[in-house]
Order: C-alpha cells, then structure tokens, then sequence
C-alpha cells in the first residue's frame, strides 16, 4: 500500500514539473506572439512606417501644407493646411487655413496651442486626412513630427527577417539597482545630446565572462529599455542599434530576451530621432538573436 501511494506521489509531481517538450513550446509560442503584436505595431496606421517628416521649427511663422510654397511641404492634403507659430517662451499654437477641416485632438478647431508630449501626457495630435502631425522637442528644439498612414512604406513594407529563436538567448540577469538614479548623456542619430534616466544596470554571464548593460528608465510603468550594439551591429543587423525591452526585475532578477531584440525606428523611416546605445551597451560578441536589418526601403 505505501508502496503504491508513493509512487502515486512521484507520479504526480513528475506531471506537474513541464517537459522539455512543453517548454519549448511555450517559448515558441510565446516568440510568435510577440513577433505578431510587433508587426501589427509597426505596420498600424499611425505605426513608424507611416512617419513622413521632421520639420525643426524657426521663431515665429511656419506656414504647412501640400503645395511647395509652404515652409513644411505636406505629401498630401490640402494646399495651405495652417501656420504653425513658435512663439518666444517655446510654446508653439496653429492656426488653420480658412476652409480646411482640421481636427486638433480629436476635435474641429480652427486654433490651438499644440503640447509637446512629456512622460504620461501625450501630445497634441492635428489631424486632416490621412496626415498628422505633433510637436517633438529633441537637443532643445522643438519640430514637427508628420505621419501619413497612406505612406509608402506602410504600402510596401517588406517584412522583418530574424535570427532563428533560440531559448539560449533568454538570460536571467542580476538586477543592480543604484542608490540613486544617474543621469546619462544619449545621443541620437542626429548627433543631439539629451539625459537620459538610468536607475540600474543587468548582470549576466555569457561564454564564461560577465557583461553588464544600463538600463534606462521611460518613466512610471514602461518597461526598462536597453538601447545596445554587438558584433553584428551594421553587419547582420541595423548599423545604429538594437532596442531590448524588460519586465520591471524580481527578486533582484531582469530577464534579458535578445530574441526580442527589435530595430529602431531608424531602420525603417529616416525621420526618427533615434538614440545610440551608451559605450556601456557595446557588446564585444555576437547576440545572434532578434530582428536582423530591414531589407526594404527607408528613403
């Protein structure tokens, strides 16, 4: 009798502790999920594929629409959308053209003043057709950011290749928070220098050494955001960078998913502002993992 119920127990427990097979499958599974979710972001309407344009602003009027007059000439919509004004204490208001049927917010207007978006607020969206635009601040100035979901790259985009999954690649770090926050220099593929946030850093071995990466922090509930280069950086992958995205750490643990490693906006459009990873995030080996260069357009 005890016999039978102790293997009875062994049994049990030997079924609830998942197969190798099982794992592999949930890594899988979960892999391809993440890979679907990243596509449909890039490739919605307002997704990085539908960046159009960056306008850095001069003071006073900026007149914006489609005919080439215009200081910041549309691809579409119509001849004279409005005038933007960048005024003395920074803050910048639009005034639309008469006859043209804008909305600022979500709401025909004819005026406003347009935010720039900061941590949590997001920035006033003008929207007129399938075109759209909002104020960025980037090295001190402040520009335009027009989107276009009729955008070319959107209609073409050409898929995103990766390394093959591998469950090597998903490292459990030692999380070293900082007594304190430290501010960073990152500077962006325009050369402009901004402080960047950084509350700890990721400890991990591979091939029998130890390798750390700062992490930096978006602001209350985003995940901790590595901004790194490899051996493969502008060869197998995009030249600038890789973004790598983390669960907030527990119990002093940060899992580190290089599968997940995806291409900047700068891989896809030449308007965004990317930043390039801090000489702490420069990998001395191949993190053969993730999303390999975009081999469609970006012009």
């Amino acid at each position: 009798m005890k016999t039978k119920i102790l293997f009875g127990l062994m049994a049990a427990l030997l079924a609830a502790v998942p197969s190798g097979a099982a794992v592999a499958a949930a890594f899988s599974q979960e892999n391809a999920a993440w890979r679907a979710k990243r596509i449909a972001e890039l490739t919605a309407p307002d997704g990085w594929l539908s960046l159009v344009g960056l306008h850095f602003l001069k003071p006073g009027e900026t007149t914006v629409g489609h005919a080439p007059g215009n200081d910041v000439v549309l691809g579409r919509g119509p001849a004279r959308l409005g005038v933007a004004t960048l005024a003395a204490d920074g803050k910048v208001t639009l005034q639309v053209a008469a006859g043209v049927e804008a909305t600022i917010d979500g709401q025909v207007a004819r005026s406003g003043e347009l935010r720039v978006g900061v941590g949590a607020v997001k920035p006033t969206l003008v929207a007129c057709g399938t075109v759209s635009f909002f104020v960025i601040e980037r090295g001190g100035k402040v520009a335009l950011r027009v989107k276009d979901s009729a955008s070319e790259r959107r209609a073409y985009f050409a898929g995103v290749d990766y390394f093959p999954p591998d469950p090597a690649w998903r490292i459990a770090a030692r999380w070293v928070a900082f007594e304190k926050s430290r501010m960073i220099p990152l500077t962006n593929i325009l050369g402009q220098t901004s402080p960047a946030l950084v509350p700890g850093k990721a400890v991990f071995e591979h091939a029998g050494k130890t390798y750390e990466l700062l992490a930096i922090d978006e602001g209350p509930g985003e995940p901790l955001f590595f901004v790194i280069a490899d051996a493969t950086t502008g060869k197998e992958t995009y030249g600038g960078a890789r973004f790598v995205y983390a669960e907030a750490p527990k119990a002093g643990s940060v899992v580190l998913d290089f599968n997940r490693a995806e291409n900047p906006p700068c891989a896809f459009t030449p308007f965004a502002t990317c930043p390039l990873p801090p000489k702490e995030n420069r990998l001395p080996f191949a993190v053969t993992a993730g999303e390999k260069i975009y081999r469609g357009s970006h012009d």
